[in-house]
């Protein structure tokens, strides 16, 4: 009987369903380190992200004969001093029109249903609301619940991050040491992978490393770009907020596909409140800008693409968000990206040793029928 495939398959899924019986038993001592994950999960993300955009600095500053060390607090005065001057020059600008807009929060609705009560009398568009004379009432009543949804998530978003001073706190030291000994990190998990598999391992963890530093870096530059464009544009259009909103699209921007329709949502709101025209031309500039970002500035900056299909995108940001907010879904992409290396790299480990096997097989026959 212990010969047999199907009882052998059989007692391992008896095993594996009594671990996960045994495990729900023991969910509490897990709970600590989940919380723990949780604290550290921003401040690890951010930092992650910030050392793929600075190594590049270190790296340089190091060729240039300057200690390691003094590259990172050289790059972390620079950042300081760059920080002081978005805190004199661009945050009073940015500080009074978020509590501006703020204040006119509870106008917006009202606004909204203005315009389109003046649309409806218009004699040219009145003609397309024929038939349906709650269709502003709907709308605003949509816009206020999607204005709703966006307030919870930003609440959302403050409880993720959770404490703003474990962050602060945290974030410098875990970049240093990030920045310091990073380059020691792959001989340490280079280590656990057995001798024969070494340089399979290294080529795997060196495919990893180019397919988060080409992403991270290409996307901060793309996006800091597009956030420039679009405030360029909205100054001449004269949209209000334009710094604000301008700002927000850069983050939000970072989410593949569906990152620049929400962008575009707030922007469009605050154009056709100000009158429909003006929300047309916002529309304008954002295609403008995402058709340069696109098809001028991508070829360029990328040099490859990611190889991951539109729909495959999709699906990640909706399970990223599922699982974990909007952590998740800005962590997802990255994630398979790191995934999908390793299976590659292990299905090609496979195939070569069935194929080394094969091989082997087949000499030994040759050799069998000579003798």
């Amino acid at each position: 009987m212990l010969q047999s495939k199907y009882f052998r398959t059989c007692l391992a899924i008896i095993a594996f369903l009594t671990i996960l019986y045994l495990g729900s038993k023991v969910v509490f001592l897990i709970t600590p380190l989940v919380a723990i994950f949780n604290l550290l999960l921003v401040p690890m993300m951010l930092s992650g992200f910030m050392y793929y955009l600075l190594r590049p600095l270190v790296n340089f500053l190091e060729s240039k004969k300057l200690n390691r060390m003094l590259s990172i607090l050289l790059i972390y005065v620079v950042f300081i001093g760059l920080f002081v001057l978005f805190w004199v020059l661009v945050w009073p600008t940015l500080r009074e029109q978020i509590q501006n807009f703020i204040d006119n929060t509870p106008y917006l609705v009202e606004g909204i249903q203005e315009q389109f009560n003046k649309l409806q009398s218009d004699p040219y568009f009145s003609r397309f609301f024929k038939g349906d004379a709650d269709l502003s009432a709907r709308i605003s009543g949509y816009l206020s619940d999607t204005i709703t949804w966006v307030t919870n998530s930003m609440s959302n978003l403050i409880s993720v991050v959770s404490s703003i001073v474990v962050v602060i706190a945290t974030l410098p030291i875990i970049l240093y040491y990030m920045l310091k000994d990073g380059h020691k990190l792959s001989p340490i998990l280079l280590s656990l992978v057995p001798r024969k598999y070494r340089k399979e391992g290294q080529d795997m963890l060196q495919d990893i490393d180019s397919a988060l530093s080409g992403f991270i870096v290409t996307r901060v530059l793309l996006n800091v770009v597009l956030g420039a464009m679009l405030y360029i544009g909205f100054l001449i259009i004269g949209l209000p907020y334009s710094l604000m909103l301008a700002i927000i699209s850069i983050p939000l921007n970072f989410i593949p596909y569906v990152g620049s329709l929400l962008a575009a949502v707030p922007v469009v709101i605050v154009g056709f409140i100000e009158s429909p025209t003006m929300a047309i031309w916002s529309v304008v500039i954002i295609v403008i800008a995402q058709q340069i970002q696109d098809n001028v500035l991508s070829p360029i900056i990328y040099g490859k693409s990611l190889d991951v299909h539109p729909l495959t995108t999709v699906v990640l940001v909706l399970v990223g968000g599922d699982f974990y907010g909007i952590i998740g879904v800005l962590i997802a992409l990255p994630v398979y990206m790191i995934l999908k290396i390793i299976f590659l790299h292990i299905y090609e480990i496979i195939i070569a040793e069935r194929v080394e096997e094969v091989t082997v097989v087949k000499d030994e026959q040759n050799l069998t029928q000579d003798s």
